[in-house]
């Protein structure tokens, strides 16, 4: 099987002139050679970027998805490479209405109709990996009952997935080995991040699992609805959701006629971008205009949460200052800050760094703030960062795709979105919160219960230093135990401090 499926790759490679690569290679140009010399008719007429585009599309679903996670990687690849992959469609015939009914009696261990009053063998959308049928519970009295969307993993797709991936990681190792730029492309560790997506992807339980949490977040907000889960219709096969109605909100002339607000829509979706970023520090990293809706009062459905991102309160910090910095043109502070954050070697100079930023936003700032795209400054700094072999972590870069989703959706709904005059007060206050005396406050709230913890057991940690056989150990402990306990008792104290103040404030 693996054999007939990488002569089908072999022959797609021949078919698109993807030897181009190895003209001019030092061991492989052989090959370039030995593919111009076959009779067989091929179409060059495109550029090789595009070409690149053609065999992944010819090549199945998962080469297209592949494709897609690629693209948005443009700190690795070239602009035209990266733009021409982001065209990338994820479209595939749907399967028999019968298969899918299978599915879900095995995964769910009971026929159909006992699971669902009424169920459409007709799907409503098809994707590689799985697609959605409609149906209705059974109410309290036995009629019609909740609308909903099924998702049904696709039949079979596993082994597919499983052959495809390993011929990926083969191809990738091939890379690294005979290229120059190899090894800083980490085609390996992009094979390996395309692997984890997909398996998230293939259980149905952590896509409901990232939609509860995100409906979670967003309950009673009057920017987002997230549909409900319903757990006794799910398992890691089938995926039974809250069926939501509305517009796609790229049907913007319809919108229209619905009396829809365009520009306070266009303003809710950078609100809800960096409410998820800054305020939850997790969010929905697949949203393209085919997997969010508009409901009749005018808020956004929110579809498909396969693929989410998470931020630590580091990364969140981090990302914040830089933001603040790049619309301050403070460059310095956006040099200081990568190389604090661990996203550039610890031994780059700062200056360097700086003016090599500097080059990059001067001539966008030139342009007034409400035509400035915040996408392009993270391209823009993508392509230089790799001068200075700048890791970029995979949750900055599923952050980079939504940011870049949500701009370009912002600006089609309002051509005249400010971004900045959007975000800058919400960043402003989120900053002022995490260094002001509230971030204090709920710094000390959040460490209160592991104090409370530790220091009944220091006694028991001298007791124990002071059995220890090695009298430097013993010493050494003794002082740091020591330290711990002044530290403490002084957090403690100021804890109380706060606490006696506030209960005073509340009595007054």
């Amino acid at each position: 099987m693996r054999i007939s499926r990488f002569s089908k790759i072999v022959s797609t490679f021949y078919r698109y002139g993807l030897d181009e690569f190895f003209a001019g290679h030092s061991r492989l140009g052989f090959v370039h050679k030995l593919f111009g010399w076959c009779p067989l008719r091929r179409d060059l007429s495109q550029p090789l970027p595009a070409r690149v585009r053609m065999a992944l599309e010819s090549l199945g679903p998962i080469f297209v998805k592949f494709g897609q996670v690629l693209s948005t990687r443009r700190d690795l690849l070239p602009p035209d490479y990266a733009n021409e992959l982001a065209r990338l469609q994820d479209r595939v015939p749907p399967f028999d209405g019968l298969l899918a009914r299978q599915v879900i009696e095995q995964s769910l261990g009971k026929p159909v109709d006992a699971l669902y009053l009424d169920f459409d063998n007709t799907p409503v959308a098809s994707a590689s990996v799985a697609q959605v049928h409609k149906a209705w519970l059974r109410g309290p009295d036995g009629g019609k009952g909740r609308e909903v969307a099924v998702k049904v993993l696709r039949p079979g797709i596993q082994p597919v997935i499983e052959q495809d991936l390993a011929l990926m990681a083969t191809l990738a190792g091939w890379v690294e080995k005979f290229f120059i730029d190899g090894k800083r492309l980490k085609p390996r560790e992009v094979v390996a991040e395309f692997d984890k997506y997909l398996h998230d992807e293939l259980d149905m339980m952590h896509e409901a699992a990232n939609a509860s949490q995100l409906r979670r977040n967003f309950t009673g907000s009057d920017m987002l609805i997230v549909p409900e889960v319903f757990y006794d219709y799910t398992s890691r096969q089938v995926l039974t959701l809250e069926w939501m109605h509305g517009t796609p909100v790229g049907q913007v002339d319809r919108l229209r006629e619905q009396g829809v607000d365009m520009a306070k829509l266009s303003r809710f979706g950078v609100e809800i971008f960096f409410t998820q970023v800054f305020r939850h520090g997790f969010f929905h990293a697949d949203m393209h205009p085919g997997n969010i809706f508009v409901a009749e009062d005018g808020r956004y459905i929110a579809l498909d949460f396969g693929i989410v991102g998470s931020l630590t309160e580091s990364d969140k910090h981090y990302l914040a200052v830089n933001f603040l910095a790049f619309f301050n043109r403070d460059y310095h502070r956006v040099a200081t800050a990568h190389i604090e954050s661990g996203w550039v070697p610890k031994d780059t100079r700062a200056e360097e760094l700086e003016s090599a930023v500097r080059t990059v936003c001067e001539p966008i700032f030139e342009k007034p703030l409400s035509e400035i795209s915040f996408g392009m400054v993270l391209l823009r700094l993508f392509e230089t960062s790799r001068r200075f072999n700048v890791e970029i972590q995979p949750q900055l870069v599923l952050l980079q795709k939504t940011l870049l989703n949500i701009e370009g959706l912002g600006r089609q709904l309002d051509p005249n979105l400010d971004l900045w005059a959007t975000a800058k007060p919400f960043l402003t206050k989120w900053m002022n919160e995490q260094i002001g005396w509230r971030g204090m406050l709920r710094t000390l709230k959040n460490e209160a219960p592991q104090w409370a913890t530790t220091l009944p057991t220091l006694p028991r940690k001298l007791n124990e230093a002071l059995s220890s056989a090695n009298s430097d150990l013993l010493v050494q402990g003794y002082i740091q135990l020591m330290r711990e306990q002044k530290r403490q008792n002084f957090l403690l104290m100021l804890i109380a401090l706060l606490l006696l103040a506030l209960l005073g404030k509340s009595l007054l």
